[in-house]
């Protein structure tokens, strides 16, 4: 590899300054947004890959064919300063500056307070290495010993990611150990420096397979520094700047294509596990399962089909249905419907090479191909080899969608559970039809997936046009988060995974991947014990995605009543999750229209109290509740540390108030995971404990956590049908609140937007117990427990 020292500049238009460098490379510099800039590289003018499928600005959804790499499309163009002097050419916005320096590395400062201040700098002695006789590259930056890390999507450990180094590489890493096992499933070369008065996020426009060093390597004629290495792929770049964590995040996932606003069932209860479907007998006992959910009072809203549906033998062949195991699909799936669940089917991009339709698709040409002969690659899969759809060839596409269509949609399955496509294709050339214009897998691996989403999303979304779909993925890149709700993958049965998925699932929601959640109660392993089952199920309810699976070791099943003794636990914390539904989907609206994470570290809300940034085990779910989770064995009491802020937490259970910025020990018995609300929040809850369905959600309470003291605070809160488009032309129930309080009353007003009439007419509204100032809602003195008819609340424009 060589370094580019030289730097000349050549021009500047449309927003974009280029930049000469030796060996033909050119370094273009696009100003995008205040505080948002693009450094990329192009050899003769020319980019490896001439498109990406990530950057989407305007939230829209992308084309099959990409985006133009040289594209400006979406972005606000702000006016910029160009200046050279003494070998230094400067770019600056208002908020954003970057000097270039000769030998080249770029130093960059940012607007705060009226001055510039230091955000990051290259490394000066080799900032950017480029292969001569391959396609590797490399990009250093200098690292300070007081920066912190987080991001990169779907990794174990901590979720500081300083001082580790990280591999991006898609693979199926069955049963790992959420501490220490990398690489994982997805691809997401994007993390997040958090400093004192301003942080900053890089995101390198790659889809190659490369690493991140974030403090773990030193070498002795250099600097401190970090660094991103990819194996081939263009070195493109985007510096997001901002005042905090929070900011970097939702400017990222804007860029990235914001997050879809699926159906409300997706958030309820979805069962599953390997055992139903691999049994002789599958339909009769995915029939006991809806069976059993109604004889243990235990709500559930969908079900996801493993892949023994489509077994011959002990083998998987997608789009096979196995009808001795499940003689009548349709009845099936109708069963499921009378009960009101859902049934999303397990679906995988590679058909092994006896697979029943392999010669069809091979004629057809819609395997990747062999790099070196006139055939389709051939890759190890579960259970033999096979060759893998290649989604960048349109014939593919389109026979995708007609498979999901003919052999699921219309046999009753509700969606698509896109699994097993990391893409473990070795032969690195092998090539795809790139849309007419061939590419090596190399290149686009993770991209195979997120294209196997969008054929999947949008024959869901033709075959019911009125319904907003849900899909599930496990692998995936950038721009994801635009189509599915995913997971942590086939964890392993432990303690320590409990404790490390919880920062794993964060460190996702950090990069964009809000819809997120695991495996509860562990995919591989023996079963877990019944304290170990009950703590995971309390953490579960807590994550946006929750969901019972398993494929034990020894050959049992994890199910809400597999341990009679603790069944009334596990029954009643599954309860709370449908109880505080309302909040889930609001926070879940509010993850899609602003972009606001669900799953959050303490240190987003509360960045100016340094003990946020400690490794723990609590967060934030919503802006509201703090979860405290358990995750050691035999604990029946805990710390807890309360976040500062000026208005305390109040235990969610008996109400008590706590002052903020202290660590206080509380109760842990096994019946309740600590849970506290921050004051000042109005938690909207439902009485209704079934399937979420609004045709019959007909109890609404606002419960007020007001401010011990003086304060005031606003919220809205979002409903609608839950399933359909209706809510973009109006047909939503928003409830505007103002909260006002003082040492006399607590004053609510409440405003409505919106045409949608929900099944619940009234409002219960409730106050902390032993609660004594007077009440007043809508200038109307009130008692808790009182109601608030909806048809009198006053419309707001």
């Amino acid at each position: 590899m060589k370094t580019l020292k030289l730097i000349k500049l050549l021009k500047n238009e449309h927003n974009r300054v280029d930049i000469q460098c030796e060996r033909d490379y050119v370094l273009h510099i696009f100003v995008l947004e205040q505080e948002m800039f693009r450094v990329a590289f192009s050899q003769k003018n020319q980019f490896k890959l001439d498109r990406s499928w990530a950057i989407t600005p305007n939230q829209t959804d992308i084309d099959w064919q990409g985006r133009d790499r040289f594209s400006i499309d979406g972005f606000s163009l702000p006016e910029y300063q160009l200046s050279q002097q003494d070998n230094v050419i400067e770019i600056t916005t208002e908020k954003l500056k970057v000097r270039v320096h000769q030998p080249l590395y770029l130093e960059w400062q940012y607007q705060h307070n009226g001055q510039w201040q230091p955000l990051l700098q290259d490394r000066k002695t080799g900032a950017y290495l480029f292969g001569v006789n391959d396609g590797r590259i490399s990009h250093f930056i200098e690292r300070s010993a007081v920066e912190n890390y987080y991001g990169l999507g779907e990794k174990a450990g901590n979720l500081n990611r300083k001082g580790r180094r990280f591999e991006m590489r898609n693979l199926d890493a069955m049963g790992y150990n959420a501490e220490t096992t990398d690489p994982l499933y997805k691809h997401i070369p994007f993390y997040i420096t958090q400093k004192e008065q301003v942080s900053f996020g890089l995101y390198y426009d790659n889809l190659a397979s490369c690493w991140f060093d974030l403090g773990n390597e030193l070498d002795n004629y250099h600097t401190a520094y970090r660094s991103y290495r990819a194996e081939d792929g263009d070195l493109d770049y985007y510096v997001i700047a901002g005042e905090s964590v929070l900011d970097i995040t939702k400017k990222y996932t804007a860029l990235t294509g914001g997050m879809i606003f699926g159906p409300k069932w997706g958030l309820g209860y979805s069962g599953s596990t390997m055992s139903y479907t691999d049994a002789p007998d599958a339909q009769e006992q995915l029939k006991k399962f809806v069976d059993l959910c109604a004889e243990h009072d235990i709500p559930c809203d969908s079900f996801q089909l493993s892949s023994g549906y489509t077994s011959i033998g002990n083998k998987r062949y997608v789009f096979n249905w196995n009808y001795d195991k499940v003689p009548t699909p349709q009845e099936m799936t109708a069963h499921f419907h009378q009960a009101g669940m859902k049934v999303a089917a397990n679906i995988k991009p590679c058909l092994l090479q006896d697979h029943p339709k392999y010669k069809e698709v091979q004629e057809l040409g819609l395997f990747i191909q062999d790099s070196e002969r006139n055939q389709p690659e051939r890759s190890v899969f579960w259970d033999d080899e096979g060759s893998h759809l290649d989604f960048t060839n349109p014939n593919t596409v389109q026979w995708w969608k007609q498979n999901v269509t003919q052999q699921l949609l219309e046999y009753g399955i509700d969606s698509t559970w896109n699994d097993n496509n990391e893409y473990e294709v070795w032969d690195g050339n092998a090539q795809c039809q790139g849309f007419g214009k061939p590419i090596p897998i190399k290149l686009i691996r993770p991209l195979q997936p997120l294209l196997m989403m969008k054929a999947s999303f949008e024959a869901q979304q033709e075959f019911s046009p009125n319904l907003r779909p849900y899909l599930i993925s496990r692998s995936g890149s950038p721009g994801m988060n635009r189509y599915v709700q995913t997971w942590s993958g086939d964890n392993r049965t432990n303690w320590n995974t409990l404790r490390y998925n919880i920062r794993m699932g964060l460190g996702m929601s950090l990069s964009g991947l809000y819809n997120v959640g695991h495996d509860v109660g562990g995919f591989s392993g023996n079963k877990p014990d019944p304290e170990l089952f009950v703590r995971w199920v309390q953490n579960g309810i807590f994550h946006p995605r929750f969901t019972i699976h398993s494929w034990n070791d020894d050959k049992t099943v994890n199910e809400p009543w597999m341990y009679p003794e603790i069944t009334p636990i596990i029954r009643d914390t599954i309860k709370l999750r449908y109880r505080l539904m309302p909040y889930i989907y609001n926070i879940f609206w509010q993850a899609h229209c602003q972009l606001e994470p669900m799953l959050r570290p303490t240190f987003l809300d509360h960045p100016q109290d340094p003990q946020t940034y400690a490794e723990t085990d609590d967060y934030l779910f919503g802006q509201d509740l703090l979860v405290a989770s358990v995750v050691e064995q035999g604990q029946r009491e805990r710390e807890v540390y309360l976040p500062q802020n000026h208005a305390g937490w109040y235990d969610f259970y008996d109400h008590q108030h706590y002052s903020a910025g202290q660590s206080i020990q509380v109760s842990a018995p096994l019946e309740r995971i600590p849970l506290f609300v921050k004051a000042g929040s109005i938690i909207p809850m439902t009485e209704r404990t079934a399937y979420t369905n609004s045709r019959l959600d007909n109890s609404r309470e606002l419960v007020i956590f007001p401010f011990a003291k003086n304060g005031q605070a606003e919220s809205t809160i979002f409903d609608d049908d839950g399933e359909t488009f209706q809510y973009q032309q109006n047909k939503s129930l928003q409830l505007v609140l103002k909260l006002t309080c003082d040492n006399d009353k607590i004053s609510l007003t409440i405003h409505k937007k919106g045409d949608w009439q929900p099944a619940y007419t009234d409002l219960k509204i409730s106050l902390p117990t032993g609660e004594k100032r007077t009440l007043i809602i809508n200038d109307n003195p009130c008692q808790s427990g009182d109601f608030i008819t909806l048809a009198d609340i006053a419309t707001k424009d």
